[in-house]
């Protein structure tokens, strides 16, 4: 009896995965878009999505997408399935920050509750210097970041263009 419920639990799993990333995969390269760009495009996506500044990454993905002419819906849905990786990031980005010049401060919510209430002004200016070498410590990762992800991905895509038979070889 667990051989039916193990096919019907993994069966919407993995039609999700071909509707939601897969299948907008293959459609833009039967489109003409290249492997590389795709590769770029998912590069970029996947690093700005851990950006270390919440809610910011859906306008910082689009703003690249447009400015270097990649694909919209890609970027977007790398930056949308990276998104949780953004929480796991934070802290080791804010702390990294501290190597830029930025001030330790304890990060408990709690506490961080009680500052912003006692002070809002103060609470922007003391996160802002810890969330600004965050952003440094950012800065200084993402073109490592992109360059490896964009060649690990590229293969892959350039195989999957070939086994799809959008790219004549």
């Amino acid at each position: 009896m667990s051989e039916p419920d193990s096919v019907t639990a993994a069966a919407p799993v993995q039609s999700f995965w071909r509707r939601k990333v897969l299948g907008p995969v293959l459609a833009q390269l039967r489109q003409g878009i290249t492997p590389e760009k795709i590769a770029l495009t998912a590069a970029l996506g996947a690093v700005i999505a851990v950006f270390p500044i919440l809610g910011s990454t859906t306008v910082l993905c689009g703003l690249v997408a447009w400015g270097l002419r990649l694909n919209q819906p890609i970027i977007q849905l790398v930056n949308y399935l990276c998104y949780p990786l953004q929480f796991v990031l934070l802290l080791p980005f804010y702390r990294a920050g501290e190597w830029f010049g930025a001030p330790h401060v304890a990060l408990s919510i709690p506490e961080m509750i009680s500052r912003f209430q006692a002070g809002p002004m103060e609470f922007i200016a003391e996160f802002g210097l810890v969330a600004l070498g965050g952003v440094a410590a950012w800065i200084a990762a993402a073109p490592l970041a992109i360059t490896a992800l964009y060649f690990g991905l590229r293969p892959t895509l350039r195989r999957l263009a070939r086994r799809s038979r959008v790219v004549p070889l």
